[in-house]
């Protein structure tokens, strides 16, 4: 009845779109009430330690740094970049457009940010070139997914903190998948623009204006070099990386790139404490929801439910791959993340997965949930730029969920491309 009394009061208070770290929280103290068999104070403690960790830190600053690139002039050259590699292919500007996302990723951490930041240029300039409205913000949507999976990534952060994985390591293991995710969207941005005709740039892949676009990017491709060179080379912490990423951001934008004004931070401040402050009362209430979970015992019996449907690993993993797809659509990632490793980890590495290869696959089934509906974020800020309605733009990223789809299901059946670089390091 407990169980009962807290996922029904949460999916009543989602129905009535309460914000979800609210909803997460309220449904907790009316299950702590309905109880009696714990103290009110333990939500008000959850709330406050849960979000008082080291390693937690990076959140804000990793966020904080994706406003400062964004503002400070890195879209820009990013895609310029990426056109002079793919442009004058067919579906060269769309390909440019996926391209583009994927570095920003490596500066980012937020699949939203990404969204926002390339598509604000990129859905206005593919519309001008002759692409269909909806096919343009479909592809920044769903290429604004692989800003969660190439580090550095939020979500990784949290998953390292709740399920005790090194975040340096999830890092790593991060970068194929992303590419792999990222070369999948560009299959099928080729073969849509093959259809519909939509020739590349007129110009031939020059070494000069490669070497010209790189070297004016260049500031903002060696950001993701610091930032994973410095972990992995035990130089810095994660943590520590992140506060590096905003210092370096700010000297880029006011110093190199001359495009971040003084009189713009107070607005980069407040928009990333705004973000920063959405984030942890989701994690603080997620935390808190998932507390109460652990005390009732939920994680044992979800394990041995899943158990007792079968043996095989791979009708588990399947499942539970299922379970992580089903959420995505409902759920804030962050708080999935909080609330579902506790359980879900223990199965995983009980039927043999590295929990560094399982966390990889937590990120990209809930960065799928990124292009679903009804809580597709990125689905939202791309209507949000482009003036479609989510129920027309939910129906041009079917194929790009596909795409994604199979991306995963290669993730998840072959560790190698999850692992394979993190034993360069052991």
């Amino acid at each position: 009845m407990t169980t009962i009394v807290l996922f029904g009061s949460f999916a009543l208070l989602l129905l009535l779109s309460v914000p979800i770290g609210i909803a997460l929280g309220l449904s907790t103290l009316v299950t702590i009430f309905y109880t009696g068999a714990i103290p009110v104070q333990f939500l008000m403690k959850e709330l406050v330690t849960s979000v008082d960790s080291f390693p937690l830190m990076a959140v804000p600053f990793f966020i904080l740094a994706g406003e400062i690139m964004g503002k400070g002039g890195i879209s820009e050259r990013l895609f310029n970049f990426a056109n002079a590699l793919v442009g004058n292919k067919t579906g060269g500007f769309a390909m440019a457009t996926i391209v583009t996302c994927m570095f920003f990723a490596a500066i980012s951490g937020s699949g939203p940010a990404t969204v926002a930041a390339i598509g604000g240029i990129m859905i206005p300039a593919m519309v001008k070139q002759g692409y269909d409205k909806k096919f343009a913000t479909a592809t920044v949507a769903a290429a604004g997914s692989i800003g969660v999976i190439i580090p550095p990534s939020i979500p990784m952060v949290i998953y390292g903190v709740v399920g005790g994985a090194s975040i340096g390591d999830m890092f790593i293991a991060g970068i194929i998948p992303g590419l792999i995710v990222g070369l999948a969207l560009m299959v099928w941005a080729y073969i849509y623009s093959k259809k519909n005709n939509y020739s590349g740039s007129n110009e031939k892949l020059s070494i000069k204006n490669v070497g010209k676009t790189f070297w004016e990017a260049k500031w903002a491709l060696v950001i993701p070099v610091i930032i994973l060179g410095g972990i992995y080379g035990g130089i810095f912490t994660p943590t520590e990386a992140a506060v590096i990423a905003v210092v370096y951001g700010i000297f880029a934008g006011l110093v190199l790139y001359r495009e971040l004004r003084i009189r713009d931070l107070p607005k980069v401040l407040a928009d990333s404490a705004l973000t920063t402050a959405t984030v942890l009362i989701i994690v603080g209430s997620a935390t808190a929801f998932g507390r109460l979970l652990t005390i009732e015992q939920i994680p044992t019996q979800v394990a041995n439910f899943l158990l007792s449907i079968s043996e095989n690993e791979i009708v588990i993993i399947l499942l539970i791959t299922v379970l992580l797809l089903l959420v995505g659509c409902f759920m804030d990632t962050l708080a999935a993340i909080i609330i579902l490793t506790p359980i879900l980890l223990p199965i995983a590495t009980n039927i043999g997965y590295d929990p560094i290869h399982f966390g990889i696959i937590m990120v990209v089934n809930l960065a799928i949930g990124f292009i679903t509906p009804p809580l597709g974020v990125n689905l939202f800020v791309g209507s949000g730029i482009s003036g479609l309605s989510i129920e027309q733009l939910s129906k041009a990223i079917i194929p790009y969920f596909l795409a994604m789809l199979f991306s995963l299901l290669m993730i998840t059946f072959i560790p190698e491309l999850s692992l394979w670089l993190i034993s360069f390091g052991e």
